[in-house]
């Protein structure tokens, strides 16, 4: 069945929400250079996300699972599962810890992937900074510094 009423005109505030948006266009932002990344590293086996946490891991400077959730910014569950498809692939392995802190440490398997994938990284590094421009990316991190600060401070 069909109507003969016109629809009711969009509320005017959307385009402004569409245009301004902080959360969409950083969601849109990372979705784009994610999919950058994987694509030039889908060589190496690795996606950017397991890149960077192997990366992380791999310095050693981590206390806990808790701890590294809070530094990058991830939900302690994604951040749980994540480690748990590593080390099912063998690439992490817990290590032990006092109390209920979980840590986890990379395997030798993990440090090849990683040594591995770095000249895919670099590859993708080196294109998306070139073509933004390398002082450009730099204020540009900057400022991305600076809004994780505010948001952290409107929680």
């Amino acid at each position: 069945m069909t109507t003969s009423a016109t629809p009711p005109a969009p509320d005017p505030r959307l385009d402004e929400i569409a245009r301004s948006c902080v959360a969409l266009h950083i969601r849109m932002t990372a979705r784009a250079v994610t999919r950058a990344y994987d694509e030039a590293m889908r060589p190496s086996g690795l996606k950017i996300t397991q890149f960077v946490l192997l990366s992380a891991l791999s310095t050693g400077q981590w206390k806990s699972v808790t701890e590294l959730a809070e530094r990058f910014a991830l939900e302690r569950t994604s951040l749980t599962r994540n480690l748990q498809l590593l080390a099912a692939e063998g690439m992490v392995e817990p290590v032990e810890c006092r109390g209920r802190a979980s840590v986890y440490a990379v395997t030798e398997k993990g440090r090849a992937a990683i040594a591995a994938a770095i000249p895919f990284w670099r590859a993708a590094q080196d294109k998306i900074e070139g073509g933004f421009g390398e002082e450009r990316w730099r204020e540009t991190r900057d400022g991305l510094k600076a809004l994780r600060r505010a948001a952290r401070e409107t929680r």
